[in-house]
């Protein structure tokens, strides 16, 4: 007998006379059999709290460990097995199966010990001398295969280390090898106790790239996770010599080492934050020093000449993840202040590098972005007043410096700096803006005759446009020197950032359309211009990013966004860019899909206050006609038919630093807005929506995060969570989940994480320990009493699908709690889906629990009448699970029952066991059968349970 819904399976009665337990262990065998192992784990858990003996405790327990190894969980399967071997020494089939669990464990010494245990106990069986034979021959494997290791390091370097062996299929076998044998730790532990860095150390001095990356790769093994290798390795290798890797011109090579460096760092700060003991102890005196000996190092190539662009990129990376503190809850800010102290000039230097004329140093597309970032990252790093006051100091100090006695070259390089804080800690980019003569230069130097020269000046005057301070002198004195360059021009580049600067400029309004700075038509003009300038694949992705940051303005305008999604060759171009090397496009991206789909936040004005606000000649505010919900919805189609979601995907993949926590916010907010009609999922699943969705919801902005939870419950709540989140990455779902259960979330989001942890709880017993192992019990606990029925109805469907686990019937049947009351109550409530909810939870517990049972009088005086009341109801789910309850109350006790015979259940259930046959039909006739057995009804004539009489 089943109850559908949010409740569980319930078990079929059992027969007149029957062990309960016995009865229950058949039932859990037969389902065993027919392949469902989560219900006969439930089932066997059910009879084991019926108090049974110890021999049957042992046959339950070693079935669960059945149960356990047929879901590979084998844990649980060797705790399960070894309770019965505590009830019962010689129960032979609970060691095999303890055997069966150890060896998928990998104890195959313990394993072999149950093993043979089997084959005293039962000589001739063949099963277990052929388990015993093969665990033997996988042992002596083990230990020839760890007796030959050392001879197979050995071999794989001769190899490597021979010049006869140069590009040969051999050759590149035995890299893969070392690679495949570091990833393991024992393997590890033997590459490095062979004498296997100085090994290594002679495959990087070789220059050779293939042995370099296989040298790097089997490093990273060595240092993973384990302090003491990677001092030594640091030691023997040097650390100026690994940092020194990362400048190589070649790229896969540089990206190697920066992936070492960053194992490295991770294992030195963990070092810091627990100390060392023991033999690590002996070996690492102090690992901050050490850290800061590596950090040191990286400030260094930042500024060294013949270092690749490539490698002075990854150093930035490197310095991003290991300097400022994770979280502002760590007091220790120390490694940003001394970076701030040792190399602030340095990475300021990168800043304001340019990439011509050739002497400078060499610098990518995105170097600057990078040391802007990093930049950013500092700043917000620092805790008071007099920390940040030093930081403005240093950079003014270092612009100044250029600026003054430099002559031309001078002022560029510090215009160019000036430039690099405005895109990140724009505080300090502020500040720098108003030291004497710098403004004056920007806008001089906007008239030069050299292209360089004017690059610098009109791109210092675009970001200087957004800032607050200088807006206004912009605004009144800008547009007419970038109109001006932008007509006269002969050169693209020029052209395309001047445009951007009067994008910028024309968007100062956002999206109010009563404030508009320019003409009518002049800012479709523009947007029609960077869309020509974005399609057009002659002109180089540096420059064509400036045309997706004029776009990102533009699209404040409803009617530069209605042309925008209709020009499919500016999507697909807008996309095409967005996959490329020019990481530094990826914010502006974002930013004109956050504006196309409307995601920004907007709160409809109170039309009160609007009255008000016009009556006091205030500026009102006034949304574009095509902001209105059904224009969203059709420019969401579009891109969605452009293929915003793979590229979206792509976006979020990157590891490039320009993929800040503001830039994962923007596209959080684009996939909320992606998911929002329920048609639209299944085609943002089907384009790995779902699989982006969850690092969005787990790093970056509060903001950001939050977006990114909503999104990923409304996919959960639409779709096959199984098959949106294919295997482990289903469990990493419910954690956002949860956040969304916090009070400071709005209703709907609360609401949308119940029902898609209600969806989730109901697919299996692991999803539900992931979600009690989050703490969301008391949280969907509070939500039951919700005054909004939607969301009172989703917490109590939760609770319901939890109610499976162990772990939240104890909470059900410990004392002096209300819970069962509340669905006692709430199984007589109007709400019809409510009461379904509660029933369904009522049935469930009362089946896995028959104490509960007898407590339901005491919760409330109207419990007969919410019984009889489901009973009566013309809804057939809400009938079967009060039949079920009423079943389980009438087999937890003749008390029970026999209250329940002097009332009018008697009457309705005879009514129910005469009716067509149905779940509910069985449940009253087996109610009824259930009383004659006790003597408190009389069967009727034919013999039938359908009706009957009372015999008090």
């Amino acid at each position: 007998m089943t109850v559908s819904g949010p409740g569980a399976p319930v078990p079929r009665p059992a027969a007149p006379g029957a062990s309960a337990v016995e009865q229950l262990r058949k039932e859990g065998n037969e389902l065993f059999k027919c392949g469902d192992y989560e219900g006969a784990l439930t089932v066997y858990t059910q009879a084991l709290g019926l108090g049974a003996t110890p021999q049957d405790q042992a046959i339950l327990h070693r079935n669960r460990a059945a149960c356990h190894l047929k879901l590979e969980d084998y844990d649980k399967a060797e705790t399960e097995a070894s309770k019965a071997i505590e009830k019962d020494g010689g129960d032979v089939k609970a060691l095999y199966r303890r055997s069966q669990a150890l060896e998928k464990l990998g104890r195959l010494d313990q394993a072999v010990l149950d093993l043979q245990r089997c084959v005293s106990l039962e000589p001739k069986n063949k099963v277990f001398q052929e388990a015993l034979r093969n665990i033997g021959g996988q042992i002596q494997e083990k230990v020839r295969y760890m007796s030959s290791t050392d001879a197979k390091v050995e071999q794989m370097f001769q190899i490597l280390l021979d010049p006869q062996e140069k590009g040969t299929e051999k050759k590149q076998k035995a890299s893969q090898n070392l690679v495949v044998l570091a990833r393991e730790d024992a393997g590890a532990e033997k590459i490095f106790r062979s004498n296997g860095v100085q090994l290594l150390q002679r495959l990087l001095d070789t220059g050779e790239a293939d042995l370099m990356l296989a040298a790097l790769r089997t490093l990273v093994g060595i240092c993973s996770e384990h302090q003491s290798r990677t001092v030594a390795t640091l030691s023997v290798l040097g650390t100026r010599r690994v940092v020194s890797i990362l400048g190589v011109e070649n790229q896969a090579v540089s990206l190697a080492a920066c992936h070492l460096l960053q194992v490295i760092f991770d294992a030195l700060k963990e070092g810091v934050k627990k100390g060392f003991r023991g033999k690590e102890g002996a070996i690492i005196v102090d690992p901050a020093r050490e850290l800061k000996i590596l950090i040191s190092n990286l400030l260094e190539l930042l500024t060294e000449v013949g270092v690749s662009g490539q490698g002075r990129d990854n150093a930035l990376t490197l310095l991003i993840k290991a300097v400022p503190r994770k979280s502002p809850k760590d007091p220790n800010n120390s490694l940003t202040l001394w970076v701030i102290d040792q190399g602030l000039k340095k990475i300021l230097e990168v800043g304001g590098s340019v990439q011509e004329p050739p002497g400078e140093l060499a610098v990518t597309a995105n170097s600057r972005m990078s040391a802007s970032v990093l930049l950013n990252k500092l700043f917000d790093d620092l805790k008071c007043d007099a920390e940040r006051e030093n930081f403005h100091r240093l950079c003014e100090n270092y612009i100044k410096s250029w600026f003054e006695g430099h002559g031309l070259a001078g002022k560029l390089r510090a215009i160019q700096t000036v430039s690099c804080l405005l895109q990140g800690p724009c505080e300090a980019g502020n500040r720098a803006l108003e030291l004497s003569g710098v403004m004056e230069s920007v806008i001089a130097l906007c008239a030069s005759e050299q292209e360089e020269e004017q690059l610098v000046a009109v791109e210092a005057l675009i970001h200087a446009a957004g800032k607050a301070k200088r807006a206004s002198f912009i605004t009144a004195n800008g547009v007419s020197l970038l109109k001006d360059l932008y007509k006269r021009s002969e050169k693209d580049s020029i052209r395309i950032r001047a445009l951007v600067g009067l994008c910028k400029l024309g968007s100062a309004g956002g999206t109010d359309f009563s404030m508009k700075q320019f003409a009518e038509g002049s800012t479709l003009k523009l947007a029609k211009q960077c869309r020509k300038w974005l399609c057009n694949d002659q002109i180089d992705t540096g420059t064509r990013r400036w045309a997706v940051e004029g776009l990102a303005y533009l699209t404040f305008d409803a009617d530069v966004k209605e042309e925008f999604v209709e020009d499919e060759a500016a999507l697909k171009a807008l996309f095409q860019l967005s996959r490329s090397e020019e990481r530094s496009v990826l914010f502006a991206v974002a930013s004109a899909l956050v504006n196309c789909t409307n995601s920004y936040d907007y709160e409809e004005p109170d039309p009160k206050m609007v009255e008000l606000a016009k009556y006091a000649k205030q500026h009102v505010p006034e949304q574009h006609p095509k902001d209105k919900p059904g224009f969203v919805r059709a420019r969401v189609k579009k891109l969605l038919a452009a293929g915003v979601v793979s590229a979206m995907t792509c976006m979020v993949k990157t590891e490039s630093p320009v993929l800040t926590n503001s830039c994962r916010e923007l596209l959080s907010r684009v996939f909320l807005a992606l998911v929002d009609e329920v048609e639209d999922r299944g085609t943002v699943v089907a384009q790995g929506g779902g699989k982006a969705l969850l690092p969005l919801a787990l790093e970056g902005t509060d903001v950001g995060q939050t977006k990114a939870a909503q999104a990923l419950a409304k996919l959960t709540i639409t779709s096959n969570p199984e098959m949106t989140f294919p295997g482990e990455r289903i469990y990493e779902v419910v954690r956002p989940l949860v956040s969304l259960l916090h009070l400071n979330c709005s209703g709907l989001q609360n609401f949308e994480a119940l029902m898609a942890l209600t969806n989730l709880a109901g697919i299996s017993e692991r999803l539900r320990q992931k979600i009690l192992k989050e703490k969301a019990v008391p949280m969907i606990e509070g939500y039951m009493f919700e005054e909004h029925e939607m969301i009172r109805r989703a917490a109590t469907e939760c609770m319901c699908n939890l109610a499976m686990s162990k772990e939240v019937q104890d909470l059900f049947e410990a004392k002096g709690n209300d819970r069962l009351k509340l669905l006692v109550l709430y199984s007589g409530e109007d709400d019809e889906l409510l009461r379904r909810a509660a029933a369904g939870g009522l049935a469930m517990l009362t089946s896995m629990r028959p104490s509960l049972c007898s407590r339901i009088p005491e919760v409330t005086t109207h419990w007969l009448e919410i019984l009889q009341g489901l009973l009566l109801s013309p809804n057939q789910e809400l009938q079967h699970r009060g039949a079920v309850v009423a079943l389980n109350m009438v087999e937890a006790s003749k008390e029970i029952a026999g209250t329940l015979m002097e009332s009018e259940v008697l009457e309705i259930l005879s009514v129910l066991a005469k009716g067509k046959e149905s779940p509910v039909t069985r449940a009253a006739v087996a109610c009824l059968a259930k009383a004659v057995e006790y003597g408190l009804i009389k069967p009727n004539q034919d013999g039938e349970g359908g009706a009957a009489s009372c015999t008090r």
